[in-house]
Formats: structure tokens, sequence, C-alpha cells
């Protein structure tokens, strides 16, 4: 039997903070940002296991200084709050969409700005709905190796595959990263001349940027498939697609964005831990912090 944690300690008082911080570090009223974890994994269709994403992105997030390499800004101090993970509902994907929007849309009446972590991507649409209600300007930026574009896949309109269908049809989108479409995506990108940046265009280089945000409004949110990045440092995700972005790249172009646009909220979604290898955790994890502090600075 194991000695149990003195509740008073610092240990005790930090849960399942992100970050580690003490319930009073995380204290929901004096919160600006709220961590929303939702571990939803039931349209996945290769490899499962993104349920187990939020959990450890968290977990590895307790290994992360909270201040950054200047020193100018304490994480701690802004006040991140983390909620219990969101219930998974089994009623089917349109419902839990719903009840991704309702908890979103309160954080937001809160005056919080919210990161969700995923979980697979058909949560989305929830979310970016519950920012457009606030933001009548919003447009989402994704990064993905997968358009997403399908209208039905597997009997749902509310799949992984079908995440950045249902988000076009609350607002505007850009894609970036993408590297992988089925023909009826293709058709729908074709016939909408949506704009897309194939992953073959991107990586290397930054001529493309300018033309990627100058579609996003003054409001922006920003849907991160964690596959939008290359298996070398991201194997933990369902499909891994070869080709991806790599990290700094992906941090310089997040920074663009984030000077000429406000970001308003985020989600970092795909996460499927491998057991033996914990840096794609910490990865995912490092991912939130930057794109805090981008928000917030």
């Amino acid at each position: 039997m194991t000695n149990p944690i003195d509740e008073a300690s610092p240990e005790g008082r930090r849960g399942n903070n992100f970050l580690g911080l003490t319930n009073e570090e995380a204290d929901y009223a004096k919160a600006r940002v709220v961590i929303v974890p939702v571990a939803y994994d039931a349209t996945t269709s290769y490899k499962s296991g993104t349920r187990y994403g939020p959990a450890a992105i968290i977990a590895a997030s307790r290994e992360i200084e909270s201040t950054d390499r200047g020193g100018a800004m304490d994480l701690a101090d802004l006040g991140i709050a983390t909620t219990s993970e969101l219930e998974a509902i089994a009623e089917g994907p349109s419902v839990m969409v719903a009840s991704v929007e309702r908890e979103i849309s309160d954080h937001l009446k809160a005056g919080k700005i919210c990161v969700m972590l995923g979980g697979e991507h058909s949560i989305t649409p929830g979310a970016v709905r519950a920012h457009k209600a606030q933001y009548p300007d919003l447009t989402v930026l994704q990064i993905d190796a997968h358009a997403d574009m399908r209208d039905t896949y597997q009997g749902t309109r509310f799949s992984h595959a079908t995440a950045m269908r249902r988000v076009r049809e609350i607002c505007p989108a850009v894609s970036v990263g993408i590297r992988s479409a089925s023909t009826a995506c293709l058709t729908a990108i074709e016939k909408d001349s949506l704009p897309v940046f194939w992953a073959r265009e991107c990586v290397g280089n930054n001529d493309w940027y300018d033309e990627a945000i100058a579609p996003l409004s003054d409001h922006v949110y920003i849907t991160f498939d964690l596959d939008g990045l290359d298996p070398s440092i991201m194997p933990a995700v369902g499909t891994p697609e070869p080709g991806g972005l790599l990290w700094y790249e992906t941090l310089e172009f997040l920074r663009t964005v984030a000077a000429t646009r406000t970001i308003v909220g985020f989600d970092v979604v795909e996460l499927m831990p491998i057991p033996s290898i914990h840096h794609p955790d910490f990865l995912a994890a490092r991912l939130v912090t930057e794109l805090v502090r981008m928000i917030c600075e």
C-alpha cells in the first residue's frame, strides 16, 4: 500500500492541473486560460487510442517549465485552470459535438480563453460553433495531414474524416500541411476553390505565409491535428502520413499568424500515446504552451 499524499502539500494541491500548477495557481475564477480535456475516441478508423491523449498531454506538461527562455512571461502568473475531462457520450458523435459546444460556450461566456485537448478530430466543430457565437467574423486555421472534407464517413456526418466539412459549414477555413485527401475531398476543394496549402508546398520555405494568412479574419480559431507534423517528430497519431511539418517551421508560421491576427482559441487533437515513447506527449504539451504564449503575449 502506497503512502497517501498529504493534501496540504504542493503535490497534493496539484491534482491533474496543466503544468502541474497548484490548485491555488489554477483557480478558475482568476484564470485567463482554461484547459478542457475531451477524451473522445469513437469514430477513429485505423488506430484508436486518442481518448488517452488529453491525460498524456497534461501529464507531460507537468515536466515543462512555466517560464519562457527570456523569463518575460510565467504561465503560472496568467492563471491556467484545468477542467475535469468532459464526459464521453455514447449516444453518438453528433450528440458529443453538441456537448462540446455547450461546454466551450460556458467558458467563453465566463471570459476565458479555451484550449481543448482531444481526443479525435470530430469534436472540433462543437468548439468552432461556440467561438463563432462569440466572434461573428471567425475563421479557422487547420493544421493537418488530412483534408477531412468528406460529407459523411462510415454512416455519420460527424467523424474525424468530416470535421473540416462541418467546420466550413460554420465559417471559412484555411488548411495547411495537407498531404492526404480522398477523391470526394479533392472534388469539394476544387469545386469551391478552398484555400488548401499542401505540405509539399509548405515544408522548408515560408513564401506561402502571406497567401495562407490573407483569407483569415481578425479572429482566428486554430485546430491542430498532430498528424500535421512529420512522423519523425510526431509518430503517436492514428494515421502518421510522411512528409509533414517540422517543429521550428511550424512555430514560425504560427507566430506570424499571431502577429497579424487575434487567436481566440485552439484545440490540439489526435494524440494517440505510445506507452514506450514519451517525446510525442511532451511535444504536444509544449505546443500548447507555445500557443498560449502567442495568444497572451
